[in-house]
């Protein structure tokens, strides 16, 4: 049950957190009995969910089950995974299930418990403006409280080409909305467009339907070369630990960017077992059930128009990325955009946006992401999920999240915690003598 708005209690706090996703309330589980940082996490939402509209069957996580809320800043915290799983009674049986990876979600319920454990965390009151008088003052839909620290951590929202927004609707919407948005496909013409792990799973979730549930067709396409699989190997993972994370926060821009590029695939490729199942599948309707026109792949295609069909709902218009003079056209009756996430944004802040320094479309941060301003230094907004410019493909991902956490933590009680043991490699130069290199 989600937490009353608490009227009656305090009007000012060390720490007042905008948003309830994982990153804040990863930082209100680190702070959780804590009356030195005195704080308060508001959310809009009458309760919690995260992409509840992407819970398909059979959904995975793609990183470890120590990368929850607190584990790897504070693994003592009883908003650990193992304590949810302990609490519920179901330890023994997570054990004996041998998951390759956590259930996504069993992770969101997870979640959700530790937003209902925490009698600081409350839901259904919307920030509506922050304002600065010598602290910060807060006004919701239902109070104003001032605090001294203000913790940014809205996450992201769907993201579409603009000038699509007008036709989204049934028949045409992000794959966020895909459960409670796509009814019945059977017997349909689908297109799904993004080829990272949601378009991958909404659409082997559509292939894996039997009977009068299974669409008439479903079309894949990706801009990327292939359908390519996430990159999890031991020394790819060093990027998502924190020591590469302060080595990338001190590269120029470009180098930056373009790192961020280059290595896309670490973070937005697809599970391999998810690979393999789609393939799996698509033998078994070719070949064994002699249905050789569910499935169309294909890769190395930019959509560049959906207008209205003239043998279905939909037109959708791609160019090959080896012949962008060739156009393929493809009728649908639905669209499912699987083209990303975008950071949201942040209008409440506008009293004091003037304030705020920016490096490009990002606040700019320092190493313990407050936002560099004009205020007093004892004063802060800090951002949690914003900065993926700055900090890297790591920076809304699960991997660093109890990390970065810890880090707002620590300013915001002036402590400083121990840091694990840096990566094996040596990301950034040493000066002098190389080791091995003669006297």
């Amino acid at each position: 049950m989600a937490h009353e708005p608490q009227r009656s209690g305090p009007t000012h706090y060390t720490c007042l957190g905008v948003g309830v996703g994982p990153a804040n309330l990863s930082l209100a589980s680190l702070l959780y009995g804590r009356p030195d940082v005195s704080n308060l996490f508001l959310d809009r939402k009458q309760s919690f969910t995260w992409h509840d509209g992407q819970q398909m069957p059979g959904n995975a996580l793609q990183v470890s089950l120590f990368k929850d809320l607190v584990t790897l800043a504070d693994p003592k915290n009883p908003f650990t995974f193992l304590a949810y799983l302990h609490q519920n009674g179901r330890l023994y049986h997570f054990l004996n299930a041998q998951f390759d990876a956590v259930p996504r979600a069993e992770f969101r319920n997870y979640l959700a418990w530790a937003s209902r454990s925490n009698e600081n965390v409350v839901f259904g009151e919307a920030v509506r403006e922050v304002t600065f008088d010598r602290v910060f003052r807060v006004r919701t839909d239902r109070r104003t409280v001032t605090a001294d620290n203000v913790v940014v951590g809205i996450g992201s929202e769907p993201h579409v080409p603009a000038q699509l927004c007008d036709k989204l609707g049934p028949k045409q919407f992000h794959v966020s909305d895909y459960v409670h948005t796509s009814g019945t496909l059977g017997g349909k013409r689908v297109v799904v467009i993004g080829g990272g792990q949601s378009g991958a799973e909404a659409f082997l979730d559509m292939i894996s339907q039997h009977g009068s549930a299974l669409p008439r067709r479903v079309s894949w396409i990706s801009r990327r070369g292939n359908y390519f699989p996430i990159d999890d190997s031991p020394f790819t993972n060093d990027y998502y630990m924190p020591s590469h994370s302060d080595y990338f926060f001190g590269l120029e821009r470009e180098s930056r960017e373009a790192f961020n590029r280059q290595h896309v695939l670490t973070s937005d490729g697809i599970s391999l077992s998810t690979l393999r199942e789609i393939y799996q599948r698509t033998y078994l309707h070719r070949f064994v059930d002699g249905n050789v026109d569910l499935v169309g792949l294909y890769p190395n295609r930019e959509v560049f128009d959906v207008s209205p069909g003239l043998y279905g709902d939909w037109q959708v218009s791609a160019r090959h990325n080896d012949n962008n003079e060739a156009t393929e056209v493809f009728e649908a009756e639905v669209v499912i955009w699987a083209t990303g996430f975008r950071p949201t944004r942040m209008d409440f802040l506008e009293p004091i946006a003037h304030r705020l320094e920016r490096d490009g479309d990002e606040l700019r941060i320092d190493e313990d992401y407050a936002v560099y301003w004009d205020g007093p230094d004892d004063r802060r907004v800090f951002v949690q999920n914003a900065a993926r410019n700055q900090r890297g493909l790591a920076d809304p991902n699960l991997s660093l999240n109890a990390w970065r956490s810890r880090r707002i933590a620590d300013r915001l009680s002036r402590e400083s915690s121990t840091e694990q043991l840096p990566s094996f490699i040596e990301w950034s130069t040493k000066p002098g003598p190389q080791p091995g290199s003669a006297p």
